[in-house]
């Protein structure tokens, strides 16, 4: 592999880590919440997600990519999990505990449990229906650019993933430095703004699926 496939590939990872999207954000919340620990554990879950489709994508076919996008069941219970953690978020008990009780409520949330912060990163991505497609397109576009070459097209995604988390831990690591200016009610009000976040993520997840794109884009616009 050339060394201008590798800048490409980090270049590619570099600008996936700013999608705004669920991920974006609730990798932004674990990070200022929970910590830099928690955050990383839930990356490496999204990250999992990622390695996961793109084993998909390579080993799928273009008749996987027309099913995915003309099936909107498939958009529709995407969006539908995403609506009712969103909801979950937003209706947390958790939150009016951090807002009628002290700031030591706020340290209470150091004991993380790893392992559900590793699943919930990999699940919250995997449901996205939209990352699938991307890989499986990124792969039709870019195995026969590297003469659908097993190990240079895993080599080439690796390396994606590689910028992708390196740019996840700035990310992490700068928004962690805001952790000590965040009060309880702050709190309480960041987990309503996420919770609404996924619940338009999720509707228009679900839209997608059974509003035709330019009719969407209209829509949005």
């Amino acid at each position: 592999m050339s060394f201008f496939d590798i800048k490409n590939a980090l270049l590619i990872g570099f600008f996936m880590a700013f999608m705004i999207g669920p991920v974006f954000f609730m990798l932004i919340q674990t990070s200022i919440l929970k910590g830099a620990r928690a955050a990383i554990v839930f990356d490496l879950g999204v990250i999992l997600g990622d390695i996961s489709f793109i084993l998909l994508a390579y080993y799928g076919s273009r008749p996987l990519l027309e099913k995915i996008k003309d099936d909107p069941r498939l958009f529709f219970i995407g969006g539908m999990v995403l609506i009712i953690y969103g909801l979950i978020t937003y209706f947390d008990k958790e939150n009016k505990k951090q807002v009628e009780e002290s700031e030591e409520l706020v340290n209470i949330s150091v004991k993380n449990n790893y392992l559900k912060l590793f699943l919930k990163g990999y699940f919250l991505n995997f449901i996205n229906i939209g990352v699938l497609t991307f890989w499986l397109g990124a792969v039709l576009v870019i195995g026969p650019s590297l003469d659908m070459s097993r190990n240079a097209i895993f080599s080439y995604f690796g390396i994606i993933i590689l910028g992708y988390f390196i740019t996840d831990l700035g990310k992490i690591f700068l928004a962690k430095k805001l952790k000590d200016k965040m009060t309880p009610i702050l709190i309480f009000r960041i987990k309503r703004i996420m919770g609404i976040i996924l619940i338009v993520c999720g509707v228009f997840l679900m839209l997608k699926g059974f509003i035709p794109n330019d009719k969407l884009n209209q829509f949005i616009s």
